[in-house]
């Protein structure tokens, strides 16, 4: 019986040691295991890192052609080609932000009542860069430093005259050209931004550039005569720059009614201190509706009052503070490249 007793405490001695060792290997296994998945494991701190930029770029292309044969009401057959890129990018990181924004558009216009003579439709480079910084956390004002440029591709003439004995149409004249004009200018001051699709931006210190590279076109766009001019009508006597200081008021809205619908309308109003007082005034507006993924409709406004400029009428006069208006209709193909 006492052989019994010790061979029973022998074989429950050693089961439990057998026991502890099994539980023992069991979890450093599990340990091992644990710590082998987190080195696989893709990095916390690396997926929540923030992302202060924000970037998109749209393009859109838009064609129409028109083809008559013997049409009774008439008509001239005609292809246009019209192309936009609209890019933009934009930086915050707390109370700071800057933002950038290049618009370009440009346009072509074929038609048989001028053969061989490829005329622009539209023409506009447009950069506008604005940082800002908010007074206090949760804020509506910001203080902010802008810098914009507006200018243009390409020449335009001023008219187009048929050769008497060639039969073939010729540009004359000139009526604007690249960097002829070219509008920048650089403003200080403070933003009221009470929303995301709304803000005001006034500008007490704002200095401006009007510049024109082609000396034939200085007179229409505001250039002063330089000192000891000897012939005032020869546009090399005129200054190439008009140099403005003065105030400016911007105002942006921007309305989604929903995902494929949208408007958007910007105001500038500028006056001058160093001259006689005056406002000059651009308002463009933007109406996009995305039909489908790739094809969309959009209405674009341009409305530009400058009494710098002078303007020529289709009767062959002139006049100076004038209203200057353009609009554009258009069915595009439109893809963009990055996140909205």
């Amino acid at each position: 019986m006492k052989k019994k007793i010790i061979t029973f405490a022998a074989a429950a001695a050693i089961l439990t040691c057998y026991t502890a060792f099994a539980q023992d290997d069991a979890v450093h296994k599990a340990a091992a295991d644990a710590a082998s998945e987190l080195s696989l494991a893709p990095n916390v701190e690396e997926q929540a890192k923030p992302k202060y930029w924000k970037s998109s770029l749209k393009i859109a292309l838009g064609y129409n052609m028109t083809n008559l044969s013997n049409w009774a009401a008439g008509g001239y057959n005609t292809t246009t080609l019209n192309t936009n890129l609209d890019a933009q990018a934009n930086y915050k990181k707390d109370l700071m932000s800057w933002n950038n924004r290049l618009q370009l558009d440009y346009g072509f216009l074929n038609s048989d009542d001028k053969k061989g003579v490829i005329q622009k439709s539209n023409d506009r480079i447009y950069f506008e860069s604005k940082w800002a910084y908010q007074t206090v956390n949760g804020s509506a004002f910001n203080y902010t430093a802008s810098f914009n440029f507006l200018s243009q591709f390409s020449d335009t003439p001023a008219e187009y005259i048929q050769n008497s004995e060639t039969a073939e149409w010729e540009a004359s004249g000139l009526k604007s050209a690249f960097i002829s004009p070219a509008y920048t200018d650089i403003a200080l001051g403070i933003q009221w931004k009470p929303s995301n699709y709304f803000d005001v931006n006034f500008a007490p210190l704002t200095g401006g550039l009007t510049i024109c590279s082609r000396p034939e076109l200085r007179p229409n766009y505001g250039m002063k005569p330089l000192k000891n001019a000897s012939d005032l009508t020869d546009g090399h006597n005129f200054n190439s720059v008009l140099f403005q200081f003065g105030a400016q008021v911007k105002v942006n809205f921007k309305a989604s009614i929903n995902d494929n619908f949208t408007y958007e309308t910007q105001a500038v109003v500028f006056t001058d201190y160093l001259h006689e007082p005056y406002f000059r005034v651009n308002w463009d507006n933007s109406v996009n509706w995305q039909i489908s993924k790739y094809v969309a409709f959009s209405l674009k406004t341009w409305l530009i009052s400058d009494p710098n400029v002078t303007i020529t009428l289709e009767d062959g006069s002139s006049k100076k503070r004038g209203v200057q208006f353009k609009d554009f209709i258009s069915f595009n193909f439109t893809y963009t490249f990055a996140s909205k």
